[in-house]
């Protein structure tokens, strides 16, 4: 059984402003994230996303570290967080993102120029916090190899004519109150 799209289907629909919202454990935490549905996520991206000579695995806190922390347990590959909290470390870069609900600072460390790539992250809705990520990225001097968003709600995003190609494992919109598959097997 396909356990994402059927806990997208289930997936509670809530507003926020004008922007309807699908509450899933992948992107939320709630309900809870089941060990099944983790492994399935992961195998899925291991078989998607291009991990070959990948240094780094990088993902935005807080939802995409369940996922990256999974993936890189399971390919040997480091992970950095995008933390939303200043350090100030050496080689620090901080970064504006902006999604369909919100604005954060976000800083990433521990990505130097020449370092190969892998972006992870839940959902790819807006784009503003992926665009925020890559730009910043290819300032740091970094290589993007690949970009892999588990799911990705459908319609304009900020990546759009932005030269970014994400892959995704399922593609969804919000219609009436509730979760519409797209494509059941996502881009890329």
């Amino acid at each position: 059984m396909d356990q994402l799209r059927q806990s997208l289907l289930d997936a509670p629909i809530i507003e926020k402003g004008d922007y309807e919202y699908f509450v899933h454990p992948v992107s939320d935490g709630v309900p809870m994230l089941r060990p099944e549905l983790l492994r399935e996520i992961v195998i899925k991206i291991i078989r998607k996303a291009d991990l070959e000579d990948i240094d780094k695995i990088v993902t935005p806190a807080a939802m995409g570290i369940h996922i990256s922390t999974a993936v890189s347990l399971m390919t040997d590959i480091p992970l950095v967080v995008i933390r939303k909290r200043q350090y100030g470390l050496d080689g620090e870069v901080s970064l504006s993102a902006q999604t369909g609900y919100s604005e954060s600072e976000m800083y990433i460390n521990d990505v130097e120029a020449g370092d190969r790539v892998l972006v992870l992250d839940d959902v790819l809705s807006t784009g503003g916090t992926m665009k925020a990520i890559l730009d910043a990225l290819e300032h740091i001097g970094s290589e993007v190899i690949d970009v892999v968003a588990v799911i990705k709600k459908a319609g304009p995003n900020d990546l759009d004519d932005a030269g970014y190609s994400v892959k995704t494992l399922i593609n969804v919109t919000v219609e009436d109150g509730e979760v519409v598959i797209v494509d059941a097997h996502g881009d890329g």
